[in-house]
Protein backbone atom coordinates (compact mmCIF):
# COMPACT_ATOMS: atom_id res chain seq x y z
CA UNK A 1 0.00 0.00 0.00
CA UNK A 2 0.99 3.74 -0.60
CA UNK A 3 1.27 5.69 3.01
CA UNK A 4 1.19 9.00 3.95
CA UNK A 5 2.53 11.01 6.88
CA UNK A 6 -0.23 12.24 9.00
CA UNK A 7 0.48 15.52 11.43
CA UNK A 8 -1.08 16.07 14.83
CA UNK A 9 -3.70 18.57 13.38
CA UNK A 10 -4.84 15.81 11.15
CA UNK A 11 -5.92 13.09 14.40
CA UNK A 12 -8.78 14.19 16.72
CA UNK A 13 -8.19 12.60 20.37
CA UNK A 14 -11.64 10.96 21.73
CA UNK A 15 -12.74 10.45 18.89
CA UNK A 16 -13.35 7.64 16.21
CA UNK A 17 -10.39 7.62 13.64
CA UNK A 18 -11.39 8.29 9.83
CA UNK A 19 -8.29 6.02 8.56
CA UNK A 20 -6.53 2.74 9.55
CA UNK A 21 -3.00 4.16 11.09
CA UNK A 22 0.15 1.98 10.61
CA UNK A 23 3.80 2.87 11.16
CA UNK A 24 6.63 2.95 8.17
CA UNK A 25 6.56 -0.55 8.06
CA UNK A 26 3.33 -0.61 7.60
CA UNK A 27 2.44 -2.34 11.02
CA UNK A 28 -1.51 -1.41 11.90
CA UNK A 29 -1.07 0.80 14.93
CA UNK A 30 -5.00 1.97 15.24
CA UNK A 31 -7.51 0.40 13.32
CA UNK A 32 -10.35 2.58 11.47
CA UNK A 33 -13.01 3.97 13.89
CA UNK A 34 -9.99 2.98 16.96
CA UNK A 35 -10.19 5.94 19.35
CA UNK A 36 -6.98 8.21 20.20
CA UNK A 37 -7.08 8.54 24.15
CA UNK A 38 -5.10 11.37 25.37
CA UNK A 39 -2.17 13.41 24.60
CA UNK A 40 0.38 10.92 25.31
CA UNK A 41 -1.48 7.84 23.66
CA UNK A 42 -1.02 10.37 20.36
CA UNK A 43 2.78 11.58 21.37
CA UNK A 44 3.38 7.72 21.08
CA UNK A 45 2.11 7.12 17.53
CA UNK A 46 3.77 10.62 16.19
CA UNK A 47 7.56 9.82 18.06
CA UNK A 48 8.47 7.46 15.30
CA UNK A 49 6.08 8.76 12.39
CA UNK A 50 2.07 7.43 12.05
CA UNK A 51 0.66 6.91 8.45
CA UNK A 52 -2.86 6.12 6.94
CA UNK A 53 -3.33 5.25 3.17
CA UNK A 54 -3.32 7.28 0.57
CA UNK A 55 -6.32 6.34 -0.98
CA UNK A 56 -6.40 7.34 -5.31
CA UNK A 57 -9.70 5.97 -5.66
CA UNK A 58 -9.97 4.47 -9.22
CA UNK A 59 -13.52 6.57 -11.09
CA UNK A 60 -16.52 3.62 -11.94
CA UNK A 61 -16.03 3.73 -15.57
CA UNK A 62 -11.89 2.94 -15.26
CA UNK A 63 -11.27 6.40 -16.93
CA UNK A 64 -7.62 6.26 -17.98
CA UNK A 65 -7.52 9.78 -16.30
CA UNK A 66 -8.84 8.65 -12.54
CA UNK A 67 -5.60 8.67 -10.92
CA UNK A 68 -5.13 12.71 -11.98
CA UNK A 69 -9.00 13.14 -10.61
CA UNK A 70 -9.03 11.66 -7.75
CA UNK A 71 -5.82 13.40 -7.16
CA UNK A 72 -7.17 16.85 -8.07
CA UNK A 73 -10.02 15.49 -5.17
CA UNK A 74 -7.48 14.97 -2.17
CA UNK A 75 -7.70 18.04 0.85
CA UNK A 76 -5.84 20.67 0.88
CA UNK A 77 -2.00 19.61 1.51
CA UNK A 78 -2.14 16.11 -0.49
CA UNK A 79 -2.77 17.95 -3.72
CA UNK A 80 -1.27 16.20 -6.37
CA UNK A 81 1.88 17.03 -8.91
CA UNK A 82 3.04 16.07 -12.02
CA UNK A 83 6.33 13.76 -12.07
CA UNK A 84 7.89 11.86 -14.85
CA UNK A 85 8.83 7.91 -15.08
CA UNK A 86 11.91 8.31 -14.26
CA UNK A 87 11.02 10.14 -10.81
CA UNK A 88 9.81 6.36 -9.72
CA UNK A 89 13.24 5.02 -10.13
CA UNK A 90 11.74 2.01 -11.07
CA UNK A 91 14.29 -1.30 -12.22
CA UNK A 92 13.50 -4.61 -12.20
CA UNK A 93 11.72 -6.40 -8.62
CA UNK A 94 10.67 -2.72 -7.73
CA UNK A 95 7.00 -3.24 -6.18
CA UNK A 96 4.11 -1.78 -7.51
CA UNK A 97 0.23 -2.03 -6.40
CA UNK A 98 -1.89 -2.50 -8.38
CA UNK A 99 -5.78 -1.97 -8.39
CA UNK A 100 -7.97 -3.88 -10.40
CA UNK A 101 -10.98 -2.61 -12.48
CA UNK A 102 -14.27 -2.19 -9.35
CA UNK A 103 -15.91 -5.34 -10.86
CA UNK A 104 -13.48 -7.48 -10.05
CA UNK A 105 -12.96 -6.22 -6.44
CA UNK A 106 -11.11 -3.18 -4.53
CA UNK A 107 -7.99 -5.65 -3.28
CA UNK A 108 -4.97 -4.14 -3.85
CA UNK A 109 -2.17 -6.34 -4.84
CA UNK A 110 1.54 -6.00 -4.81
CA UNK A 111 2.92 -7.01 -8.23
CA UNK A 112 7.19 -6.54 -9.22
CA UNK A 113 8.08 -4.84 -12.06
CA UNK A 114 9.87 -6.94 -15.06
CA UNK A 115 11.12 -4.21 -17.27
CA UNK A 116 9.75 -1.77 -19.50
CA UNK A 117 10.34 -0.24 -23.01
CA UNK A 118 10.28 3.53 -22.33
CA UNK A 119 7.13 4.78 -24.57
CA UNK A 120 6.00 1.19 -25.40
CA UNK A 121 5.06 -0.78 -22.32
CA UNK A 122 5.79 -1.74 -18.72
CA UNK A 123 6.10 -5.56 -17.64
CA UNK A 124 5.10 -6.74 -14.42
CA UNK A 125 4.30 -9.83 -12.71
CA UNK A 126 1.00 -11.21 -13.03
CA UNK A 127 -1.39 -10.40 -10.17
CA UNK A 128 -2.40 -12.83 -7.38
CA UNK A 129 -5.02 -13.02 -4.39
CA UNK A 130 -4.20 -13.18 -1.58
CA UNK A 131 -4.89 -17.09 -1.52
CA UNK A 132 -2.77 -17.68 -4.36
CA UNK A 133 -5.35 -17.04 -7.15
CA UNK A 134 -4.60 -15.56 -10.25
CA UNK A 135 -6.50 -12.61 -10.73
CA UNK A 136 -7.91 -12.49 -14.46
CA UNK A 137 -7.39 -9.61 -16.36
CA UNK A 138 -8.02 -9.17 -19.87
CA UNK A 139 -6.67 -7.19 -22.56
CA UNK A 140 -8.48 -3.59 -22.94
CA UNK A 141 -9.03 -3.34 -18.70
CA UNK A 142 -7.49 -0.35 -17.36
CA UNK A 143 -5.95 -0.47 -13.84
CA UNK A 144 -4.46 2.28 -11.52
CA UNK A 145 -0.86 1.38 -10.44
CA UNK A 146 0.77 3.18 -7.18
CA UNK A 147 4.40 3.16 -6.22
CA UNK A 148 6.41 4.69 -3.66
CA UNK A 149 9.98 6.13 -3.81
CA UNK A 150 11.94 7.88 -1.37
CA UNK A 151 10.25 11.03 -0.18
CA UNK A 152 6.99 10.47 -2.77
CA UNK A 153 4.16 8.38 -3.37
CA UNK A 154 2.76 8.22 -7.18
CA UNK A 155 -0.20 6.91 -8.78
CA UNK A 156 -1.17 6.24 -12.47
CA UNK A 157 -3.23 4.67 -15.26
CA UNK A 158 -2.65 1.90 -17.47
CA UNK A 159 -4.19 -0.44 -20.05
CA UNK A 160 -3.65 -4.24 -20.07
CA UNK A 161 -2.11 -4.83 -23.37
CA UNK A 162 -1.39 -8.02 -22.98
CA UNK A 163 -2.01 -11.05 -20.81
CA UNK A 164 0.62 -13.58 -20.92
CA UNK A 165 1.35 -17.21 -19.98
CA UNK A 166 4.23 -18.33 -21.32
CA UNK A 167 7.50 -18.77 -20.45
CA UNK A 168 4.97 -18.08 -16.88
CA UNK A 169 2.06 -15.50 -16.54
CA UNK A 170 2.80 -11.72 -16.73
CA UNK A 171 1.45 -8.21 -18.17
CA UNK A 172 2.36 -5.97 -20.51
CA UNK A 173 0.76 -2.46 -19.19
CA UNK A 174 0.44 0.66 -21.23
CA UNK A 175 3.55 2.84 -20.53
CA UNK A 176 2.03 6.26 -18.73
CA UNK A 177 2.24 9.32 -19.71
CA UNK A 178 0.29 10.56 -16.48
CA UNK A 179 2.19 9.99 -13.42
CA UNK A 180 0.49 11.85 -10.51
CA UNK A 181 2.40 12.23 -6.83
CA UNK A 182 2.12 14.00 -3.40
CA UNK A 183 5.12 14.04 -1.15
CA UNK A 184 5.13 11.87 2.01
CA UNK A 185 7.82 12.76 4.41
CA UNK A 186 8.69 16.47 4.52
CA UNK A 187 12.65 15.31 5.16
CA UNK A 188 14.24 11.70 3.86
CA UNK A 189 15.04 9.78 7.20
CA UNK A 190 18.06 6.94 7.03
CA UNK A 191 18.72 4.15 9.21
CA UNK A 192 22.09 4.60 10.58
CA UNK A 193 24.61 3.46 13.57
CA UNK A 194 25.76 6.79 14.71
CA UNK A 195 27.91 6.51 18.39
CA UNK A 196 26.49 9.94 20.16
CA UNK A 197 27.12 11.99 23.09
CA UNK A 198 24.16 13.50 25.10
CA UNK A 199 24.18 15.80 27.51
CA UNK A 200 21.37 17.72 28.89
CA UNK A 201 22.08 21.49 29.07
CA UNK A 202 18.84 21.93 31.46
CA UNK A 203 19.78 24.34 34.38
CA UNK A 204 19.03 21.40 37.10
CA UNK A 205 20.70 18.64 34.66
CA UNK A 206 24.52 17.33 36.00
CA UNK A 207 26.33 18.29 32.31
CA UNK A 208 27.34 14.33 32.56
CA UNK A 209 27.43 13.37 28.66
CA UNK A 210 25.73 10.09 28.19
CA UNK A 211 26.45 7.71 25.57
CA UNK A 212 24.03 6.28 23.00
CA UNK A 213 23.36 5.41 19.41
CA UNK A 214 21.18 7.03 16.94
CA UNK A 215 19.15 5.11 14.86
CA UNK A 216 17.75 6.97 12.27
CA UNK A 217 18.56 10.80 11.20
CA UNK A 218 17.18 13.32 8.78
CA UNK A 219 17.87 16.71 8.34
CA UNK A 220 14.91 17.76 11.12
CA UNK A 221 15.68 15.43 13.93
CA UNK A 222 17.16 11.86 15.00
CA UNK A 223 16.11 8.94 16.89
CA UNK A 224 18.49 8.27 19.53
CA UNK A 225 18.53 4.79 21.53
CA UNK A 226 20.07 4.57 24.82
CA UNK A 227 20.51 2.41 27.87
CA UNK A 228 20.48 5.60 30.19
CA UNK A 229 17.68 8.04 30.84
CA UNK A 230 18.90 10.97 28.14
CA UNK A 231 16.12 13.17 29.82
CA UNK A 232 11.95 13.92 29.55
CA UNK A 233 9.79 14.83 26.63
CA UNK A 234 10.55 18.51 26.55
CA UNK A 235 14.50 18.49 27.64
CA UNK A 236 17.02 19.72 25.74
CA UNK A 237 20.12 18.52 24.73
CA UNK A 238 23.54 18.66 22.93
CA UNK A 239 23.99 15.63 20.60
CA UNK A 240 27.80 15.32 19.68
CA UNK A 241 28.74 13.05 17.15
CA UNK A 242 30.67 12.56 14.08
CA UNK A 243 30.07 11.19 10.77
CA UNK A 244 31.82 10.11 7.44
CA UNK A 245 30.63 12.23 4.15
CA UNK A 246 32.95 11.31 1.33
CA UNK A 247 35.59 9.58 3.30
CA UNK A 248 36.04 12.51 5.40
CA UNK A 249 35.10 12.95 9.07
CA UNK A 250 32.75 15.81 10.25
CA UNK A 251 32.11 16.55 13.43
CA UNK A 252 28.77 17.67 14.61
CA UNK A 253 27.68 19.03 17.67
CA UNK A 254 23.69 19.75 17.67
CA UNK A 255 21.17 21.09 19.72
CA UNK A 256 17.68 18.99 19.97
CA UNK A 257 14.15 19.10 21.78
CA UNK A 258 12.90 15.69 22.94
CA UNK A 259 9.59 15.39 21.26
CA UNK A 260 9.19 11.39 22.48
CA UNK A 261 10.10 8.96 24.70
CA UNK A 262 9.14 5.48 23.87
CA UNK A 263 10.04 1.66 24.83
CA UNK A 264 9.31 -1.72 23.54
CA UNK A 265 6.91 -2.30 21.71
CA UNK A 266 6.26 1.63 21.43
CA UNK A 267 9.43 2.06 20.01
CA UNK A 268 9.69 -1.54 17.79
CA UNK A 269 12.52 -2.15 19.92
CA UNK A 270 13.09 -5.84 21.11
CA UNK A 271 15.61 -5.15 23.68
CA UNK A 272 13.90 -4.19 26.83
CA UNK A 273 16.89 -2.50 28.20
CA UNK A 274 16.33 -0.01 25.58
CA UNK A 275 14.41 3.36 25.47
CA UNK A 276 14.13 5.39 22.06
CA UNK A 277 14.48 9.47 22.46
CA UNK A 278 12.81 11.36 19.53
CA UNK A 279 14.40 14.29 18.58
CA UNK A 280 14.21 17.66 16.74
CA UNK A 281 16.89 19.78 15.63
CA UNK A 282 17.06 23.21 16.64
CA UNK A 283 18.81 26.41 15.23
CA UNK A 284 20.82 24.33 13.05
CA UNK A 285 23.73 25.80 11.66
CA UNK A 286 24.28 26.39 7.92
CA UNK A 287 26.73 24.40 7.31
CA UNK A 288 25.70 21.98 9.87
CA UNK A 289 22.46 21.45 7.22
CA UNK A 290 24.78 21.22 4.34
CA UNK A 291 26.69 18.51 6.35
CA UNK A 292 23.54 16.26 7.17
CA UNK A 293 21.59 16.69 3.57
CA UNK A 294 24.90 15.71 2.23
CA UNK A 295 25.11 12.30 4.63
CA UNK A 296 21.78 11.85 4.02
CA UNK A 297 21.31 11.80 0.13
CA UNK A 298 25.46 9.96 0.13
CA UNK A 299 23.10 7.12 2.30
CA UNK A 300 20.24 7.09 -0.32
CA UNK A 301 22.67 6.95 -3.08
CA UNK A 302 25.14 4.12 -1.63
CA UNK A 303 22.81 2.23 0.43
CA UNK A 304 18.96 2.89 -0.62
CA UNK A 305 17.98 -0.25 1.87
CA UNK A 306 18.81 1.92 4.31
CA UNK A 307 15.97 4.66 3.66
CA UNK A 308 13.35 4.23 6.48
Amino acid sequence: MSLILVSKNDIAIGKPSPWQLFDQEHKVLVEQGGIIDDNEHLDRLLANGVYRELSWEASGDNNPSSAKTALDQTKPGETGTQFTFDDMKLKAESRLQLEPPAQLGRERILVKVIGYLRGASLLVTAPALANGVRLQLIEGEKVIMRSFSGQNAFAFACTVERACKLPYEYLHLSFPDLIQGVVIRKAARVKTSIIVAVQSINPDSSGEQIPALISNISANGAALDAKRPLGCKGDIINMAFRINLHKIDAFLSIKGTIRAVLSGEAADISNPGITRYGTEFQNLQPNDMVILQSMIYQQIIENPHNLV
